[in-house]
C-alpha cells in the first residue's frame, strides 16, 4: 500500500513564501503524475499544479507566476509558493496517480496540510 505524506504547511504573512513537500512510501510499483490540490473553507477542491513522471510541469491560473512544482527521484513532489496572499489559505493535498493517467484521476492522496496566510 502506498502512502503520501505532506509536510511544510503553517501560518505565514502575506507576501512571504512557503514550501510544501510530499513523499510517497510503501509498496511503490510505479507512480505517474504527482501534484497538488487545495481546498479553502466553503469551496470545492481545486487543482494547483502537477508534474508528470517525465518532468513536465503544469500550473493552474492560481499558481502561474507564483508557484513552482518540482519532482525528486520519482516519489517526491514539492510546491514552492511565493508571494502568498490571504486567498491562498487552504488545506493543500498531495495527489498522485499509481501508473498512467491524468492528475484528475489521482487515486493516491495525502491527509492534507494547512496553509494559512495572514494579512
Amino acid at each position: 500500500q502506498v502512502r503520501l505524506e505532506e509536510s511544510g504547511g503553517g501560518l505565514v504573512q502575506a507576501g512571504t513564501s512557503l514550501r510544501l513537500s510530499c513523499a510517497a512510501s510503501g509498496r511503490i510499483f510505479r507512480i505517474g503524475v504527482m501534484g497538488w490540490y487545495r481546498q479553502a473553507p466553503g469551496k470545492q477542491r481545486e487543482l494547483v499544479a502537477f508534474v508528470t513522471d517525465g518532468g513536465l510541469a503544469r500550473y493552474s491560473d492560481i499558481a502561474k507566476g507564483r508557484f513552482t512544482v518540482s519532482r525528486e527521484n520519482g516519489t517526491m513532489v514539492s510546491l514552492q509558493m511565493n508571494s502568498l496572499n490571504v486567498e491562498d489559505t487552504a488545506v493543500y493535498y498531495c495527489a498522485a496517480k499509481s501508473g498512467p493517467g491524468s492528475i484528475e484521476a489521482s487515486d493516491l492522496w495525502g491527509q492534507g496540510t494547512q496553509v494559512t496566510v495572514s494579512s
